[in-house]
């Protein structure tokens, strides 16, 4: 009975020490976090293969990290675009390395953020002459858009009248079935967290579209702006690399996904996404397209959504084209006639034929001082009235 006694005590104590150690573990994996590392290959030696460098890369992790009884701590090792890795580090083990031989620097990841049928026309582009017609319209260019991820029936990437992608194209296509085609040669999934490279926010596909979608004819928006819609480049070929989530861009994920498109075989690539000013040292993005542009690819980026104060621009590093928003000549007329008979000219896409003469109640939800009903944001507004709806300048609800 007593060793019985003493052999359920000695169970416990040995319970209570492992579940010790286990929460020690846990709460010390929650004390990590994602640095990106950069650091200068070393002279007279050649890495020719890619596990060759992420060995040498591990060398950089203090013992804690790099111990073969934990989970390793590398997330991504870069070779195309910047030369070092991201791993889950704790700010003692990133300051550690600081005393490593081609160490440069290492930092905690960023979160970027998300950044028509007539603009072709606007900007001269016609269809069948100058220099739309003399650029091929983009045939055989291979454009890679780092986003949300893509829709891939939208009519906009239909493969009609487009040739196979040259031999030259290297990539992957991670959509179910025959997604992908002669337009869409190409979708890829970095979010960690999992996920397909299919669009759930829309914005991927958007800016997709604005890039390289091909012809689309008798596109309109409830019966306006009809006309045929189409892409700056219809003839080129798009590959996704879903880098974003509900949570925003992981700066790794971004720079994962840009190191591989250089091996793809991406001519340009196109980023809607970015952060806040950075110095060019500290911005990964801006980095990574100083990589792509040394391997002759062209990189184009957002210019942002804030503005137009000072310092409001982001990815305005000179080797990037920033492209920035801007008005067109055309305009979608709406007026709202008041009860004085004064009208007041705007604009909306809505334009209903038969709209009731009846005046409704004009109603300003700001006045009492709550800015979310100011902005008539979702459950602050009612029915049968119209509202006067403010947006600040400057400001962006996302």
């Amino acid at each position: 009975m007593e060793n019985k006694r003493y052999r359920v005590l000695t169970y416990m104590k040995f319970m209570s020490l492992v579940t010790c150690i286990f929460s020690k573990i846990v709460a010390s994996q929650d004390s990590l976090e994602t640095y990106v590392v950069h650091v200068k290959l070393p002279n007279n030696q050649a890495f020719d293969e890619p596990e060759d460098l992420e060995s040498w890369y591990l060398s950089f992790l203090p013992a804690t990290a790099s111990s073969a009884n934990e989970q390793s701590h590398m997330v991504y090792s870069y070779r195309n675009v910047v030369t070092g890795f991201a791993a889950r580090l704790s700010p003692e083990e990133a300051r550690a390395m600081k005393t490593k031989d081609g160490f440069v620097s290492a930092r905690p990841q960023r979160v970027l953020a998300l950044h028509t049928t007539h603009t072709p026309n606007f900007l001269g582009l016609h269809q069948n002459s100058g220099f739309w017609e003399g650029s091929n319209y983009g045939k055989g260019v291979i454009i890679g858009l780092f986003d949300t991820g893509i829709t891939p029936n939208h009519p906009s990437f239909s493969d009609e009248g487009v040739p196979p992608p040259l031999t030259k194209w290297k990539g992957k296509c991670e959509l179910n079935g025959n997604a992908c085609n002669n337009k869409l040669i190409g979708a890829r999934n970095f979010v960690r967290s999992g996920g397909s490279p299919v669009d759930e926010g829309g914005h991927g596909t958007l800016t997709s579209r604005f890039a390289a979608g091909n012809h689309v004819k008798d596109a309109k928006v409830f019966g306006n702006a009809f006309g045929t819609a189409s892409g700056v480049a219809p003839l080129a070929h798009l590959a996704m690399y879903r880098v974003c989530s509900l949570i925003g861009c992981l700066e790794s994920d971004t720079l994962a996904a840009m190191d591989a498109a250089v091996e793809d075989g991406v001519d340009i690539m196109s980023i809607s996404i970015g952060a806040g000013t950075a110095p060019f040292f500290d911005d990964g993005p801006a980095l990574g397209a100083f990589g792509a542009m040394q391997k002759g690819i062209f990189v184009s980026c957002s210019a942002g959504n804030s503005g137009p104060g000072n310092t409001t621009l982001s990815n305005e590093a000179p080797w990037i084209l920033t492209v920035g928003a801007s008005t067109i000549d055309r305009r979608i007329k709406a007026t709202a006639l008041l009860g004085n008979k004064d009208e007041l000219d705007g604009e909306s896409v809505f334009q209903p034929k038969e709209f009731p003469p009846t005046l409704l109640p004009l109603v300003y939800p700001g006045i009492n001082g709550d800015r979310n009903t100011s902005w008539c944001l979702e459950g602050t507004l009612m029915s049968r009235e119209r509202w006067c709806c403010v947006r600040e300048a400057g400001e962006s609800e996302g």
